[in-house]
């Protein structure tokens, strides 16, 4: 095969199947990340963090309510308004600890329910506009300032996922058994053939150069006993308290990590979605392991991340007649690390109220999704508003009181 017939094929990601993880070089910079966990199939949170003090939560919910703080199954006191899911018990010592925070009534301001478009506007951070050619966590990291590393940004699955589409290269790592599996270019007569082929001084021999430093860097990071991890790729939630803690061991052993980008899978809970038991219980209960694991593995890296859970759009106040939930329009955003001012929940309530929902059927959105992400980039990353606007290009310009939510 010719070098150019090679780069025909796809341009730099054909190098992704035989590199396996493809950077672009990055800045160094001071030890800052973002890690950034998206609940694909929208998330219920009404029963993550619940309206206890609200009579019409309960006169929507008569069988998947979570019950007040104080019973054996209630929700976990947050404050005299809110509960947080029992089975998120392990998350509680972080809001005690102030470094978690919720904000409520969260969520896009483009009304779809359909699954597609709205994980690909909160992906591409252009609500309601389908045809941005790229994710808004690569153009966080094209402004990431200072020289460029090979390890800046990492996407946990084999997929590239919308989010980190765009002209930064970014590495897929599955973090499964197939991880660190040999491949085409750990061979020496295929390595040596290709790293003459790209042995030039032009953009795609130096992505090139940069994929082969960067798996040689996270392959030797995850060792073997990344081998008895299973190859998930994009797992549901119950594979998430495995794939945490081999995340914090790679972002401790490589400073270098800046973004990192996790999907977990099955919140789609249209029946048998249950109370403090069921099927959301059970994934929010290996979700709030994961988190808390994931705080605990990165010792003192964890003064130094910020994590953000999102979701596509919420559920239905009411449930439907099959115990559990449609899908709906507001939701809850959740924010921990080191740097969260947390113990809070933020953002403007709207209630529950007949008068207040939302088409008369779902929480309202008060929130921006955009607005609490771009002041963690603001803040916390110590990014100005031009780069802002070219991360969230069209975005409101009024971002409420979110700077409050990240010491300096």
């Amino acid at each position: 095969m010719q070098r150019r017939d090679f780069l025909g094929l796809a341009g730099a990601t054909a190098l992704s199947p035989l590199l396996g993880p493809v950077w672009a070089a990055r800045a160094e910079g001071p030890p800052r990340r973002l890690v950034v966990v998206m609940l694909r199939g929208a998330v219920d949170g009404l029963n993550v963090v619940v309206p206890h003090g609200e009579a019409a939560y309960y006169e929507a919910r008569p069988t998947i309510a979570i019950q007040k703080p104080g019973s054996d199954t209630g929700a976990l006191a947050l404050d005299g308004h809110f509960g947080l899911h029992p089975a998120l018990a392990p998350l509680l010592p972080l809001w005690t600890d102030k470094k978690l925070a919720f904000i409520h009534a969260a969520g896009s301001p483009d009304p779809s329910r359909s699954h597609f478009d709205a994980q690909l506007y909160i992906e591409n951070g252009t609500p309601g506009r389908g045809t941005t050619p790229d994710g808004w966590m690569n153009r966080l990291l094209a402004a990431l300032p200072g020289p460029r590393n090979p390890t800046d940004a990492l996407s946990v699955g084999p997929v590239l996922p919308y989010i980190f589409k765009g002209r930064e290269a970014v590495a897929n790592l599955p973090l499964g058994a197939k991880a660190a599996q040999p491949m085409a270019i750990d061979r020496p007569d295929v390595a040596s053939a290709f790293d003459k082929l790209y042995a030039g001084n032009d953009r795609q021999s130096e992505i090139y150069r940069q994929g082969r430093a960067a798996r040689t860097q996270l392959v030797a990071d995850m060792g073997s006993e990344e081998q008895k991890m299973a190859d998930n790729g994009a797992p549901p939630a119950e594979g998430y308290p495995a794939i945490a803690e081999r995340l914090a061991q790679l972002v401790t052993q490589d400073k270098h990590i800046r973004l990192v980008f996790v999907s977990l899978g099955g919140w789609d809970t249209h029946a048998r979605q249950g109370n403090d038991k069921g099927q959301l219980a059970e994934r929010l209960k290996a979700l709030g392991t994961g988190l808390a694991t994931l705080a605990h593995g990165l010792g003192p890296d964890w003064n130094d991340t910020v994590v953000a859970v999102v979701s596509e759009f919420g559920r239905t106040v009411h449930e439907n007649g099959n115990g559990g939930t449609d899908h709906g329009h507001g939701n809850v955003i959740w924010v921990l690390g080191g740097p969260v001012r947390g113990g809070k929940i933020y953002g403007e309530w709207p209630g529950l109220g007949a008068a207040q929902l939302y088409q008369g059927r779902d929480l309202a959105v008060t929130t921006d999704y955009r607005h609490p992400l771009a002041a963690i980039a603001e803040r916390h990353l110590r990014l100005d508003d031009k780069a802002l606007t070219k991360i969230f290009p069209g975005m409101p310009s009024a971002r409420g009181n979110f700077a409050d939510i990240l010491a300096a």
